[in-house]
């Protein structure tokens, strides 16, 4: 599966001030059953979004217009629960290629990060800050340098460093999965062999 490169990415953000979302919030079970990756993104948030009737909920950010672009800004201790690549899946197709918190939970990131989904981690304080401006402005624009592992409000200045995993900052940098990746240094791979052998 070949994911998209990213080097800098510039956009507004939805805010979604829950903590502790995990994974079956993200996607709920009942909707696990298709095979390919495709279509997750309607049901994402289904239980919040919606009502008992199918209809959207208009307090919910993701139904509200002011709100859009592909930058999800979440509070603590994103993901959680069970260990579903369907989480990564619905927020891919809903359009986001961007998620900010203060925590994500371990499996959640790798599996983010192994379909070329960001999680970009902030401090409490910087997650707050976000909060505030998009509250003030909901234009308010972030710019997500991953080259450089910085998240920028752009309206304020202000900036924080992130951390990634080395090599899947490299991976989406090159726009690689891990098959990608092995089959980019396979001269290397055999040099390797050829001298061990």
């Amino acid at each position: 599966m070949s994911i998209e490169k990213f080097v800098t990415f510039d956009s507004t953000a939805v805010p979604l001030s829950i903590e502790n979302i995990d994974t079956d919030q993200i996607i709920p079970a009942r909707f696990l059953k298709a095979t390919t990756r495709e279509g997750f993104g309607k049901n994402l948030f289904r239980d919040w979004r919606y009502d008992k009737n199918g209809q959207p909920r208009s307090d919910f950010p993701l139904n509200n217009p002011e709100y859009k672009g592909g930058i999800l800004v979440a509070g603590k201790n994103f993901g959680s629960g069970s260990s579903r690549e369907h989480a990564a899946w619905a927020i891919l197709d809903h359009g986001f290629k961007v998620v900010a918190s203060s925590f994500f939970a371990d499996i959640f990131k790798n599996n983010a990060l192994n379909n070329g989904l960001l999680p970009v981690q902030v401090s409490a304080d910087f997650l707050s800050e976000i909060f505030r401006e998009i509250g003030k402005d909901p234009g308010t624009l972030l710019r997500v340098d991953l080259e450089n592992q910085q998240i920028t409000l752009l309206a304020t200045g202000e900036k924080e460093h992130f951390d990634i995993n080395p090599y899947k900052r490299e991976c989406l940098l090159r726009g690689y999965d891990d098959i990608e990746y092995l089959l980019s240094i396979k001269d290397k791979i055999a040099a390797f062999e050829k001298h061990r052998n």
